[in-house]
């Protein structure tokens, strides 16, 4: 693993509710090479030096979202974040913040799944045309509207950014929103009018207020801040609507 005699010390939360009343931290010596990555140092510590520490992790490429970290107080994907960069340093390693921990550094993500489910994440169609007509062709134009949106990896860094969140778990958050705006850009779904009560709620777009750190923190430049201006756009719109279409139409 080390090509280069360095070490680096890694402080680590640990908790584990059968024994422990509360986190702390322990500190793990670990050595490393130029290419080490944050999950590989953690990797080392549970086969060599604590086989009980506890972390997520699956791909090891940047893709699908599961290792996240927080690295010295910023959410990070602890694959793609490398031990270099923090050397000579010491390097804390934290599970993601606003979620509660299940066990060291696994957090409990119910919530973010529940949110999830509700917005229909998925293309919904009112009417589905015959198989025989072939598939639903979109232009690069109607591609470009949800494209990027589309690249989110459920990683979970951007809830850990976001302190509109951590003080209120009700606010549905900026991965959700991002998400939700990127089936409601989508030409071939007709679901809008189901996920815009979500959008339009006082837990929905209307409780961001506009840090932005959540777009900074996103490791596939999703960009979930623009979404969640976006989604305000689109609540103004949707809200003024009302007052136009005829009495007892169907929005």
């Amino acid at each position: 693993m080390s090509d280069s005699g360095r070490e680096i010390e890694i402080e680590v939360l640990r908790y584990h509710p059968e024994r422990d009343s509360e986190p702390h931290f322990e500190t793990f010596r670990v050595p490393f090479a130029h290419d080490t990555s944050v999950l590989e140092g953690l990797q080392y510590i549970k086969d060599h030096l604590d086989g009980s520490l506890t972390f997520r992790w699956s791909c090891r490429m940047a893709i699908c979202g599961s290792c996240g970290k927080m690295v010295n107080g910023e959410p990070k994907l602890s694959c793609h974040t490398f031990l270099r960069d923090y050397y000579p340093g010491k390097l804390r390693v934290e599970p993601l913040w606003h979620f509660p921990i299940v066990r060291d550094l696994v957090v409990d993500q119910t919530d973010f799944m529940e949110k999830l489910e509700a917005i229909k994440p998925y293309i919904v169609r009112d009417e589905e045309k015959p198989v025989s007509e072939g598939v639903y062709r979109q232009t690069p134009a109607q591609l470009a509207r949800y494209q990027q949106f589309s690249q989110c990896i459920n990683c979970l860094l951007c809830y850990a950014a976001c302190p509109q969140y951590g003080l209120n778990s009700d606010f549905q958050g900026p991965g959700i929103l991002a998400l939700l705006h990127r089936y409601n850009s989508d030409s071939r779904d007709q679901g809008q009018a189901r996920r815009m009560p979500i959008v339009n709620a006082e837990e929905g777009v209307w409780s961001c207020t506009l840090v932005g750190y959540c777009s900074e923190v996103c490791p596939k430049n999703v960009d979930p801040a623009a979404a969640v201006n976006r989604n305000k756009v689109n609540s103004t719109m949707d809200y003024f609507l009302r007052f136009l279409r005829p009495r007892g139409a169907s929005s």
